[in-house]
Parts: C-alpha cells; sequence; structure tokens
C-alpha cells in the first residue's frame, strides 16, 4: 500500500546524504567523494562475483563518475601545480583501470583501484580539515626607535 520498506529507507538514506553534502566542508566533501568511490567499487566487486553483469555494470559507471566528475573535476591544476598534475594522471589511470576491469570481469583491478583510492582517502584525510594550511609565524617584534631619546655611543672606547 505505502511501498516496500526497502524504499523507505532507501529514501532516507538519499535525506541524510544529501543532508551532509550541504553541510559538509569542502575537506569533508572530498572525503565524502572518496567514500562514494569506494562504496561503488566494493559493490561493483561483489556483483562480479555474484555473476550480476548490469549491477556490475552500474557500480563501475558510478565509480567512474565520483572520480571523473567529482574528484578530478575538483582539482586546481593552475594553483595545484604539480601534485595536481599527478593526481589527474592517477584519477585517468582509476578510469582506465575501472572500464577495463568490466571488461576483463578481474576483480583484481578493481581490487587495485580501491587500494589507490584508499591510500589517497587516506593522505587527505591526513592533511586535516584546514587544508594543510602553513603555520601561522608570528612577525619578529618591530622596535620603535624615538628620535629624541638619548643614545649610546657607537664608538669605541680605547
Amino acid at each position: 500500500m505505502f511501498g516496500s520498506s526497502q524504499r523507505g529507507a532507501v529514501a532516507y538514506a538519499n535525506v541524510g546524504a544529501e543532508t551532509g553534502v550541504m553541510s559538509a566542508s569542502p575537506h569533508k566533501l572530498v572525503v565524502m567523494l572518496f567514500e562514494g568511490a569506494m562504496l561503488h567499487v566494493t559493490l561493483a566487486i561483489q556483483h562480479m562475483k555474484a555473476g550480476s553483469v548490469a549491477q556490475k555494470g552500474k557500480a563501475i559507471s558510478r565509480a567512474i563518475a565520483f572520480i571523473e566528475t567529482g574528484l578530478r573535476a575538483s582539482l586546481n591544476k593552475e594553483v595545484g601545480g604539480e601534485i595536481a598534475l599527478n593526481l589527474d594522471a592517477l584519477y585517468a589511470y582509476m578510469s582506465k583501470q575501472l572500464l577495463a576491469a568490466n571488461i576483463k570481469n578481474q576483480t583484481e583491478i578493481l581490487e587495485e583501484v580501491y587500494r589507490l583510492l584508499s591510500e589517497l582517502k587516506g593522505a587527505w584525510e591526513a592533511i586535516g580539515a584546514d587544508g594543510g594550511k602553513p603555520l601561522q609565524v608570528k612577525p619578529p617584534p618591530v622596535t620603535v626607535i624615538d628620535p629624541l631619546a638619548p643614545r649610546q655611543s657607537r664608538l669605541v672606547k680605547a
């Protein structure tokens, strides 16, 4: 009459995810992108082992979407320099590997991509929510010179 309880649970989870995204910091959003990609790679492995070809393809497509339209699209190559370029190449490699895993039906390739995502996520989390901002260094105190104050002579006494 009111639909399946599974649909209700999925709708509730979607609301929770949307709320999390809207209230998340940019740092947390990147963590969530890694988690989403990793979840779909895990689902692809499960579907591949179960022989569910359509579900496997759907999970791999979603993992690629997280990588391409989330992680890779968020790179700022102008500001990020060499690190951003290396990450771009790594994300491209992961997407290519996901396609290869789908075609070859090899879980080993999916497991490799999962490991790469997990390592990157760990590194991103280690940076912390402050974005790896440099330490705040206090400038040396400024010495105010009073031009009318008596000064010591700089002449050396013999």
